[in-house]
């Protein structure tokens, strides 16, 4: 974890008067993180939760949400309309993701940042160091969800990936306006000249 918040700080460490939306606190790690650079950069962290998590920690540069982070009508209401960066960490889940991915996008500064944490199912996979069937399912799923997303719209933000530990995506918003609706991505990877390849192990098929 401390590797993983080291690489975040690092990409968002310069930008004054920071304005930041954290979605999901759990222990606070990364909320407290988030609180130090607020302090030194003169800036603001709205942090929500579907857990009480108001004892975290305590400072005048961080309001705390107790709600779901898809219970917009609430939410929307504490956030500015000019974000810097966005941490989603909360429901772990693809379409939970895309939803409140798609939502808070509209917050996002053009040239501000949104990371999704936990898109690696490396580390999940079998006979690997945290070797959990679900956990590599999820990840997975959720790693083929941006990229659904970011295939349509390549022109709205560029995507990088973090695959240390359980992985982040990167995505820095280059234009203003709404996204387009993601869509599943047609793959060859199941088509007859791939499967001929995989039986007998020769040369491409032309």
């Amino acid at each position: 974890m401390k590797n993983k918040l080291d690489y975040i700080i690092k990409k968002i460490q310069h930008i004054d008067k920071i304005q930041i939306l954290e979605l999901g606190v759990r222990q606070g790690f990364s909320t407290k993180k988030f609180i130090e650079l607020c302090h030194s950069n003169d800036g603001f962290l709205t942090s929500v939760d579907i857990k009480d998590c108001s004892n975290v920690i305590k400072s005048d540069r961080w309001k705390f949400i107790h709600a779901s982070d898809d219970n917009f009508k609430k939410v929307d209401k504490f956030i500015t309309k000019h974000l810097d960066f966005i941490l989603i960490d909360s429901l772990h889940e693809p379409n939970h993701v895309e939803k409140v991915f798609y939502h808070y996008y509209n917050f996002l500064k053009k040239g501000g940042i949104c990371i999704i944490d936990d898109i690696s199912w490396l580390p999940y996979s079998k006979n690997q160091e945290r070797d959990k069937e679900f956990s590599e399912y999820i990840n997975r799923s959720t790693f083929k969800k941006i990229l659904e997303i970011f295939n349509q719209n390549k022109k709205n933000f560029d995507l990088e990936f973090y695959f240390r530990d359980s992985g982040y995506a990167i995505i820095t918003k280059n234009e203003e306006g709404f996204l387009n609706r993601s869509k599943k991505i047609k793959s060859r990877e199941f088509g007859i000249k791939n499967l001929l390849r995989k039986i007998y192990k020769r040369k491409p098929i032309n």
